[in-house]
């Protein structure tokens, strides 16, 4: 064993006073006592299983004065995060074997925690998907226009789904549908514009029309960042082989509790109403919903300061969201087993990697946490280069120490290796 890591590690549902040894990065061994040269006793803080965000958006290549992946993995090595997935819509955007291959390499030097990257699907490129997946960690399809992406034709999706399913790759979806988002454009001035300019309604035509698909194929696919009821409504019937996220800020924040500085909170799909959230974290609570992401989202404070119809859409979260909901945990607002399954578990499954649970042969991925160092979100203290947070003064518990494949990536609070320590993931 080249270390051992001793406290009250989350195990098999429960929690247990033991040692978990580690060698070679993988878990191998986990006893009442283990000895070895190396040895971090926590006492009785709590050693909970890495997460794992599926959606982030790192802005790199393209937009390093939002974010690049040094800042944003380090921001998500802070938050608890040990393996993120980074979407494509960056400028070039991952379409093609080249801008896959560009931006690997690039993440390959700067990255803290592991990552994967995901290609996205368009009318143009759905014939190269096999060629793609030899190269990405899975796909990503926008039916709908957001943030400097490439839409997929509705009527293309089944077409796309089948051959990314023969890939073996999962296939991540925005679901609001463009014909509807066509209809429905109006000059915004506010949060209430945005909502009436992308109501539920589009989301739940896209929603619609991938349950669909999925009751006719066994094909894999994962509707991102689900906001509205109706949407949740609709996938009470989806198949086994659809899994369903939502973010932090669909879950905290809704149209009533907002009244200032709306350009700060627009992002699509849009806050919606309480009613909506209240749902949404009904679907959470009663596992309903499969994976918490943050749609980590950056723009800078002078973009997010334009009037509200020129403000870019995106709200920033990979490393607020593990804390936010460690507090909420703690709070018993939510059950420890339901946060670990939606952060760590679950994520691993639908990406097929050996992370999320404490269990030997998996990577030695965990962090420690004191759940009496309970604190509130200061900007100041993050790490994104956006340097702002819509979850200002919320309370959360940050972890004291972050080890990746065995190596410890924080300690105290303070980052322990160089950029390019993290490992692509998903190949």
């Amino acid at each position: 064993m080249d270390r051992t890591i001793e406290g009250k590690a989350y195990i098999n549902g429960t929690f247990e006073q033991c040692c978990i040894g580690i060698t070679d990065g993988k878990i191998s061994d986990i006893k009442k006592i283990l000895k070895s040269g190396e040895h971090y006793n926590f006492g009785n803080k709590l050693i909970l299983p890495a997460g794992i965000d599926l959606h982030v958006h790192f802005r790199d290549p393209g937009f390093p004065h939002k974010e690049d992946f040094s800042t944003g993995s380090m921001a998500a090595a802070f938050g608890g995060i040990s393996c993120v997935f980074d979407m494509p819509n960056t400028r070039p955007q991952t379409i093609t074997t080249n801008a896959i291959l560009e931006k690997k390499d690039i993440a390959k030097k700067k990255s803290f925690t592991d990552f994967g990257l995901y290609a996205a699907v368009t009318d143009n490129n759905i014939e190269k998907i096999n060629d793609l997946s030899k190269h990405c960690s899975g796909f990503k399809i926008f039916l709908g226009t957001t943030t400097n992406s490439i839409r997929l034709s509705e009527q293309r999706l089944k077409d796309a789904l089948s051959k990314a399913h023969q890939s073996n790759k999962i296939t991540l979806i925005h679901a609001e549908n463009e014909q509807c988002l066509k209809k429905n454009r109006i000059v915004e001035h506010d949060l209430k514009d945005h909502l009436r300019s992308r109501p539920s309604a589009c989301e739940q035509t896209s929603i619609k029309n991938i349950i669909d698909i999925g009751k006719n194929t066994t094909t894999a696919a994962h509707v991102c960042h689900l906001s509205s009821c109706e949407g949740f409504e609709m996938l009470r019937s989806r198949p086994k082989s659809l899994s369903v996220g939502v973010t932090p800020h669909h879950l905290f924040f809704d149209i009533e509790n907002i009244d200032s500085k709306h350009s700060f909170y627009k992002t699509n799909p849009p806050i919606r109403s309480r009613f909506d959230r209240e749902t949404l974290w009904n679907g959470v609570k009663n596992g309903f919903i499969d994976v918490l992401e943050s749609d980590h989202a950056p723009h800078t404070l002078e973009e997010k300061e334009n009037k509200f119809d020129q403000a870019p859409t995106g709200i920033p979260g990979v490393e607020v969201m593990y804390p936010l909901f460690l507090a909420e945990a703690k709070k018993d607002h939510l059950s420890f087993s339901m946060l670990i399954s939606l952060l760590c578990n679950r994520p691993a499954e639908l990406m097929g990697i050996p992370k999320g649970k404490i269990e030997v042969g998996l990577d030695a991925d965990v962090v420690v946490v004191d759940l009496k160092k309970e604190c509130k979100i200061k900007e100041e203290n993050l790490h994104s280069k956006c340097g702002w947070s819509p979850f200002e003064g919320f309370h959360a518990i940050f972890p004291s120490h972050v080890f990746i494949r065995g190596e410890k990536l924080i300690e105290d609070h303070e980052i322990q290796v160089k950029q390019g320590f993290g490992n692509f993931v998903g190949e």
